[in-house]
């Protein structure tokens, strides 16, 4: 048992040293592989789907064609036969512009019979008067005429206001738009920069996991930690947050300078959009503005920031930083001049911690796996001194240390041990006359079960300490007797670090998330939590500032967006993937990556249905708007709908939607709770009739004026403008209209949430642009009133709440859609809002 704890304690040590770049990587190889064989496996499901739909439909078009104009049956006869193969004449059922296909392979075919050009266009004139005719009686294939009729003349050009369709292409597969009857001339769109912008209001989560001494308490009564991209001052009295923006990927460590000010903070290097790394960097700040005071070691450190500290003998005028480099370089700066006074390679292992001697700048103390260096600045260079272990049984990891008042050195291991080292004079007798000192252990005292995570001085001299298998907070006297002890709950891990408040009162931060404020005799409150796991499912309440998170650590979390708390918390059997509240506010259904899916009360927290279909993820849940409607989407290439009774307490299968030849990724009503709008990974866009029994609408022409009562789906003519060139479909992980119709925020893959005018259906449609997150954006939702906008890292796990100013909501997007004499400004770049 001791064991296959301390191996847990082990990896949580060295999870966030060992190999990150490489393990990166792999995932984006994996993933891109993956990505690969679904697109793959999605063409050819596509490919055979559409030729038995072909070879159905050519038998019954020639028995329509027969009836009504033998000489067209000729003609179509006469094409197939010259191509050999019945799929020459392309009808497709999810695609109009098939028809057109087969206009114009019937008139190329005729042409080639012809000698001369003058009969051919005369041939062509008749066929068309021919065709025109035989649509406009046949009942059956009316609906297609429009797009027959309208298709002369443009069916060279990628997209023109003559035709009634645009195409947009997504890893070289075309995708075909049909234009709103509102717009009179699409080429003259404008597309504008939204009214609206967006700014940073709540950082919900904090990063313990796999970090460590990121936990300050600053005189302004402010906590200091980060998540993400950002770090979070948190008022605790106050209960409000400021945030420093600046970096631009994940941040790793934290030091505060000895003016209790200024904080410095090191990133992870990140990579740009085409997957180069980019640059790591330290920034040294000032906390009461804000304000970047200096950047030091872009170009320098690699990989990523790992350790830092400021000196504190001499006021906190060097900063020692080592990076994530295989040779972890250990670095020395004068930080307000900029200057690196020296540079060596550290070790090969993991390093977890650094910082100088009270006493002395010259002094400096590494740890990490396997190892105590003892390092000696002068004139210009480093050597370092390993401590010997000798008799005592050498650490997996030393995982922390602390400097006693006295001036000894005491650290925390993955033995459960409190390790005393002092200075020992040489052993001449053994290692030779030319022997030094060395730094040996004095005293071993036995701490906690598991690793020591996590060790404090207080200002008496007293020591605090925190473990990882007995979660327990000790206090130790200043020759390490222990006085108290609590054990923190189970549910938030264990113990990360610990920050003291005021010698009795102390901040916990822990390895699930969370921080935790208490004391010795009155226990552990959580102030700040988070998921600890990748999240997928956000959903927004329908008339409160109430909003649902879900992700595969089970955890199902309803927030209070006003208050900025955790209302409740509920361990699910198996992963949340995307939930959705009922319109009446009472419920709210979750989907699981099983196939499974429950209804949850939102009073009383039970679970009040719970059903399955299928046996994959579902990944998205949605109710129509009078709520009668429950739309289940899942990978198994379905949507399974729902008769839904008794405020959103009873389910009975409806129906389910069959046409899709990949996995559902987004789905949306429309406005009169008839028709769902979906798409899937294979970027096909479906319409689908749930009234009259969940019948696939082969005629998406006549979708193209259906309002819906929310827009998710991240393929549609009116957010056709989200997607940059050249995107390769998995970009852009979800999109999410304002309820005021007027403005479109978008999670995208590369940490970014945009902010578009609604609607935007032009290439190049300019966007405000908002960084924070430290990994993809998984999911965006706008609250009931279009106040905030919420978006959701996916391995960050952090939750950040955006507040939406500008000006009032609006239709004054629509006006520009229905202006024929607009100017269009879409090709500008993106503007950053932030």
């Amino acid at each position: 048992m001791d064991g296959s704890t301390n191996s847990l304690d082990d990896v949580s040590a060295e999870s966030s040293t060992e190999f990150p770049d490489r393990l990166s990587l792999m995932e984006v190889r994996l993933q891109a592989q993956e990505d690969e064989i679904t697109l793959l496996k999605s063409s050819l499901a596509d490919a055979l789907r559409k030729l038995r739909l072909h070879d159905q439909q050519i038998p019954l078009l020639k028995q329509q064609l027969i009836a009504v104009n033998p000489a067209a049956a000729r003609v179509l006869n006469q094409s197939c036969y010259v191509d050999g193969f019945a799929r020459s004449c392309r009808l497709s059922s999810s695609s109009l512009d098939g028809f057109h296909h087969t206009s114009n392979r019937v008139r190329r075919n005729s042409e080639k019979s012809r000698d001369s050009q003058e009969k051919t266009k005369q041939r062509l004139s008749k066929k068309a008067a021919s065709s025109t005719n035989l649509l406009t009686r046949s009942p059956s294939l009316e609906s297609r005429a429009k797009d027959l009729i309208s298709s002369t003349g443009s069916q060279g050009s990628r997209r023109g206001t003559q035709s009634q369709s645009i195409k947009m292409f997504i890893r070289g597969r075309p995708i075909t738009m049909y234009i709103p009857s509102n717009i009179l001339n699409y080429e003259e769109l404008r597309m504008d920069l939204p009214l609206q912008k967006l700014d940073l209001d709540w950082v919900y989560g904090y990063r313990g996991r796999d970090c460590r001494a990121n936990l300050y308490l600053l005189p302004s009564g402010e906590a200091v930690y980060f998540i993400a991209c950002v770090v979070v001052l948190y008022h605790i009295r106050n209960q409000t947050q400021r945030h420093y923006q600046k970096h631009t990927d994940c941040v790793r460590c934290l030091a505060i300078h000895p003016d209790k000010v200024r904080v410095a903070s090191g990133q992870t290097a990140g990579v740009d959009k085409d997957g180069k790394p980019l640059q790591p960097f330290v920034h040294i700040w000032d906390s009461k503005t804000l304000v970047t005071l200096q950047q030091i070691g872009l170009g320098t450190f690699e990989r990523g920031v790992g350790a830092l500290t400021f000196s504190s003998s001499d006021a906190g005028t060097l900063l020692c930083v080592i990076d994530d480099s295989n040779e972890h370089m250990l670095s020395v700066w004068d930080w307000n001049k900029n200057i690196k006074h020296v540079e060596v390679k550290s070790t090969n292992e993991a390093i977890l911690a650094v910082d100088f001697s009270p006493t002395d700048t010259n002094n400096i103390i590494s740890c990490g796996k396997s190892h105590v260096y003892f390092w000696t600045m002068s004139t210009g260079t480093l050597t370092k001194k390993q401590g010997i272990f000798g008799k005592y049984k050498k650490p997996k990891f030393v995982l922390c240390f602390v400097f006693s008042l006295t001036g000894d050195v005491l650290t925390g291991d993955s033995e459960g041990n409190i390790l005393t080292w002092g200075k020992s004079a040489a052993d001449t007798k053994t290692l030779g006359k030319g022997a030094k000192e060395t730094f040996q252990i004095m005293k071993q005292t036995r701490a906690h079960e598991g690793s020591v995570f996590a060790m404090c001085v207080l200002q008496g001299g007293a020591i605090l300490s925190g473990g990882g298998k007995d979660r327990k907070v000790i206090r130790w006297s200043a020759d390490l007797a222990p006085e108290r002890e609590c054990e923190i709950p189970e549910k938030f891990g264990a113990v990360r670090t610990i920050a003291d408040v005021d010698g009795e009162e102390l901040l916990v931060g822990t390895t699930r998330n969370a921080i935790l404020r208490g004391t010795f005799s009155d226990g552990f409150v959580a102030i700040v939590q988070g998921h600890v796991d990748e999240m997928w499912g956000l959903a927004t309440h329908p008339t409160q500032n109430i909003f649902i998170s879900c992700g595969n650590d089970r955890q199902v979390c309803v927030w209070n967006a006003e208050d900025h708390k955790l209302d409740w918390c509920t361990t699910l059997e198996e992963s949340g993937l995307c939930a959705d509240f009922s319109p009446n506010g009472a419920v709210v259904s979750v989907g699981l990556s099983t196939g499974r899916w429950v209804v949850l009360d939102l009073q009383t927290k039970e679970v009040v249905s719970d059903l399955t279909d299928g046996n994959e993820q579902l990944s998205v849940m949605r109710y129509s708007p009078d709520g009668s409607f429950l739309a289940v989407g899942s990978h198994d290439n379905l949507i399974y709908i729902y008769n839904v009774t008794e405020g959103g307490r009873r389910y009975t299968r409806f129906g389910k939607c069959t046409g899709h030849s990949s996995f559902i990724t987004h789905l949306d009503w429309s406005k009169d709770g008839k028709y769902i709008m979906s798409n899937s990974g294979d970027y096909e866009i479906l319409y689908w009739d749930v009234a009259s029994g969940c019948k696939l609408l082969r005629n998406r022409f006549e979708s193209k004026d259906r309002e819906w009562a929310s827009y998710t789906c991240v393929l549609g003519f009116h957010v056709m403008g989200v997607w940059l060139e050249g995107s390769d479909g998995t970009d852009i992980n979800a999109l999410c209209r304002s309820h005021s119709e007027s403005m479109v925020a978008v999670a995208d893959d590369f940490c970014k949430v945009h902010l578009f005018q609604y609607p935007c259906p032009k290439p190049k449609a300019p966007s405000y642009k908002y960084e924070g997150h430290g990994s993809h954006v998984t999911n965006v939702r706008f609250t009931h009133n279009d106040s905030h906008l919420l978006s959701m890292g996916g391995k960050d796990t952090c939750i950040l709440q955006w507040r939406v100013k500008g000006a009032a909501p609006g239709d004054h997007s629509k006006e520009h859609l229905a202006s024929s004499s607009s100017v269009c400004s879409s090709s500008s770049s993106p503007v950053n809002g932030t």
